[in-house]
């Protein structure tokens, strides 16, 4: 391990604070009602029922509702993830190459995870933007409904409806995370993921883990959590290009948790536009984190070779 606790990633490995299913929704949905004004969205929030997910116009949309939805998308791609692994028909082929030289892979369980995610999403919200991983083949079209209900945990920590303009929302799905390692039948790497950004900032995560009992792994904890294995570290260092996919969900839970996540030059991530960043990336909890940007000036000329 280098100094300080940091550990340098040159295969494109992205940071992920992957709690439990149950700690990370219970955790997170508690920190969402007092910290979302330092996610920018401002104003009190509005009162009242909850109403639809979103109005013909485009209209609002609630954060209560996308949470319970994102859960529940998070959940239902991974059953698929599960369901195909255990089958062991994978369907296995290549999308590609990344820039790195590996083999960009896609199997069956990226596939219908996708499906459901997808059409989960854009069934409960047709307004909003969604992005995701795998293509969308109009053909495989499902209207996968929503019951509309919101858990209790939600409710009782977030009483009042979060309305934000669906105009401002862009959600971004990870189907299947560590499809390599899916292959390799390394379950424990595997996650899906779910996260919500409102005028480019990330204000809902949701990392699941289809195969153990709580819901992540990939990287690492930047924070504590329950699995005592689990490597610990004090920061992560990124240092090539990557999707915004694999680090939106990470980056929204690390920074309700006052940790950082920035690119390599201690710029903030938007996500909104293009699908990836170019300049590598840097994430801290516990640490001054522009004082490490500080430190980092030869890493961000790496981030872009």
């Amino acid at each position: 391990m280098a100094p300080m606790g940091i550990r340098l990633s040159p295969l494109g490995v992205a940071v992920f604070c992957l709690l439990g299913l149950g700690v990370l929704y219970h955790l997170y949905s508690g920190f969402l009602a007092g910290r979302l004004s330092l996610f920018g969205l401002g104003g009190e929030p509005s009162g009242g029922a909850a109403g639809p997910a979103a109005s013909a116009d485009g209209g609002t949309v609630d954060l209560r509702e996308m949470l319970a939805v994102s859960v529940l998308a998070a959940v239902r791609g991974g059953d698929e993830v599960r369901r195909v692994r255990e089958s062991n028909v994978l369907h296995e082929k290549s999308k590609g190459k990344t820039r790195e030289g590996a083999d960009d892979k896609m199997t069956s369980g990226d596939v219908l995870s996708n499906r459901k995610m997808f059409y989960l999403l854009k069934t409960a919200f047709p307004n909003v933007q969604i992005n995701t991983e795998e293509h969308v083949d109009a053909a495989d079209q499902e209207v996968i409904l929503w019951d509309r209900k919101i858990p209790e945990d939600i409710l009782t920590e977030i009483a009042t409806p979060q309305e934000v303009p669906a105009e401002s929302v862009t959600v971004w799905i990870d189907p299947l995370d560590a499809t390599q390692e899916y292959t390799e039948d390394l379950r424990k790497y595997v996650t899906t993921m779910v996260c919500v950004a409102v005028n480019g900032k990330p204000v809902l995560g949701v990392i699941h883990k289809p195969f153990s009992e709580y819901t992540g792994y990939k990287v690492l904890a930047l924070l504590d959590v329950p699995d005592k294995s689990q490597e610990k570290a004090d920061l992560y260092i990124h240092v090539t290009y990557i999707k915004k996919w694999d680090i939106c969900a990470g980056n929204a839970i690390l920074k309700a948790l006052g940790g950082h996540m920035t690119t390599l030059s201690g710029e903030e991530i938007s996500y909104t536009g293009s699908d990836g960043i170019e300049g590598g990336l840097l994430a801290s909890i516990r640490m001054n984190h522009q004082a490490l940007v500080r430190k980092l000036p030869s890493l961000e000329k790496t981030g872009h070779k």
